[in-house]
């Protein structure tokens, strides 16, 4: 039988993303409506797979430090822990690690000394490969099945965590919980699982305040929400008191990064909202009921990122009349121009590249064609990108296509014109490719197994 709750457990959401911009006073009005936790994700694969493959945070240095002074001091003053998932945006090693030394830092500011639990994710590669081998990794669409070539050519493999660890960390006397690759809801659920709050609702709450602010009418207007997870249902709240949240509010964000409305898929489990019902408390509360938490043998997702080819880029405006009128001519004579240039002035060493031109102004987002009878713009930003296997080869192809993509006509027996280029030198070389190459879920008789847990008490001079 399960173990009722004496009343509802209270987890401050302060923001979608550690470094967004947590809000102090926000976070003072969560406190004083009973928190018993602070948390929140820190990372996401939004940005695409550089932040992985170098280790490195997409927010800076200063944000982040800004947002864990907020929280590290609240959480020290009420006496409650402070929970943090997908440590520098992408959840490897050298990101967590980035984010341990910020928290050490700050602690020192403040005048205190928590006990640190630090879960380290990232996977070994010889691991991966066996278990590939023994038929326990299975690829996400559209991926087909894994090899070892592919595990080879990562530069950092993270496990996306469920919430066993935090639960670990937290009964072990965490103060502060640093969590490598973790699912988003994952790091807001533990806490209320933990405590033992009922599995569909505090899956279901963690995944509406994932992202703070945006489950509410007006994203603009706050940073964070508090969740409230009793025995048969969970209330959602703006922390900002000029923001509200409705059931469409509520119900809506379901629907944000998952494919199905009604069913997420997390490690363990999934969480099924197809009776939820989502009722106004008051005009600026909402409760749900009726949450599923449905389980299912253990996966954690695996991601992988490398980097791959090189690529050099040049950029140029137009407000040429003549090529306004004709964008999509323009594009494609003058891509075959700069195929051909290539060709016949690099040759067979130029290898397997590759050459875009990117119409911003025009159809750059979604690279469909424009209706016909679409108005021409009043300008367009003509991005040329070069893709090769070496940056040098990448950048000789630029310069061998600098005078065609700067004074290419599309009227030829018009006087050449030259387009407005942005920087001079005009080649900008932008590194390496970086890609994610797993997509894939690893199958576990353990949710720890994966999971490397370390400590730093700084009451005891630890990391200090």
């Amino acid at each position: 039988m399960r173990m009722m709750l004496d009343g509802p457990i209270k987890i401050l959401v302060p923001t979608g993303s550690l470094g967004a911009g947590a809000r102090e006073e926000e976070v003072r009005y969560g406190i004083a409506q009973g928190a018993h936790a602070i948390a929140t994700d820190a990372g996401s694969t939004d940005s695409g797979a550089a932040y992985l493959a170098l280790g490195i945070s997409k927010n800076n240095r200063g944000s982040v430090k800004r947002d864990l002074t907020i929280l590290m001091r609240a959480g020290a003053e009420a006496g409650i822990p402070l929970i943090v998932g997908t440590c520098g945006q992408a959840g490897g090693d050298k990101n967590l690690d980035w984010t341990r030394d910020i928290v050490v830092e700050v602690a020192a500011e403040l005048g205190i000394r928590p006990k640190i639990a630090l879960l380290y994710s990232e996977q070994d590669k010889e691991m991966l490969k066996a278990r590939n081998a023994a038929g326990k990794i299975r690829p996400l669409p559209p991926l087909g099945p894994l090899d070892d070539a592919t595990i080879e050519s990562c530069d950092h493999i993270v496990a996306a965590m469920g919430p066993e660890p935090y639960i670990a960390a937290l009964k072990a006397g965490a103060d502060i919980v640093l969590g490598g690759r973790t699912t988003d809801t994952a790091v807001l659920a533990c806490f209320a699982l933990m405590k033992g709050a009922p599995s569909g609702p505090s899956w279901h709450a963690a995944k509406v305040a994932e992202c703070g602010a945006q489950c509410t009418m007006y994203p603009t207007n706050g940073a964070g929400v508090l969740i409230s997870i009793g025995n048969d249902g969970f209330e959602v709240e703006p922390l900002s008191p000029g923001n509200r949240c409705d059931p469409d509010s509520v119900s809506a964000h379901m629907l944000y990064e998952n494919s199905n409305p009604f069913l997420l898929t997390e490690p363990g489990g999934v969480l099924n909202v197809t009776d939820a019902d989502y009722a106004a408390v008051d005009e600026r509360r909402v409760r749900v009921t009726g949450s599923v938490w449905e389980p299912a043998p253990y996966t954690m997702k695996l991601e992988g990122a490398g980097g791959g080819k090189f690529q050099t880029i040049m950029l140029v405006g137009i407000q040429d009349p003549d090529v306004l009128c004709r964008v999509d001519e323009f594009h494609d004579n003058l891509l075959a121009a700069l195929y051909e240039r290539t060709r016949k002035t690099i040759g067979a060493a130029a290898g397997d590249f590759h050459i875009s031109l990117r119409m911003y102004g025009w159809n750059a987002v979604s690279g469909d064609r424009p209706p016909p009878g679409t108005a021409a713009p009043r300008e367009i930003g003509v991005l040329f990108v070069a893709t090769a296997e070496s940056q040098e080869m990448a950048t000789q192809i630029a310069k061998a296509c600098n005078p065609y993509f700067f004074h290419f006509p599309v009227v030829l027996d018009k006087e050449l014109p030259s387009y407005g280029f942005a920087f001079s030198p005009a080649d900008i070389e932008r590194g390496p490719v970086y890609e994610f190459k797993l997509n894939h879920v690893i199958e576990l008789d353990d949710p720890m197994e994966l999971v490397r847990t370390k400590w730093i008490d700084l009451a005891k001079g630890e990391g200090a």
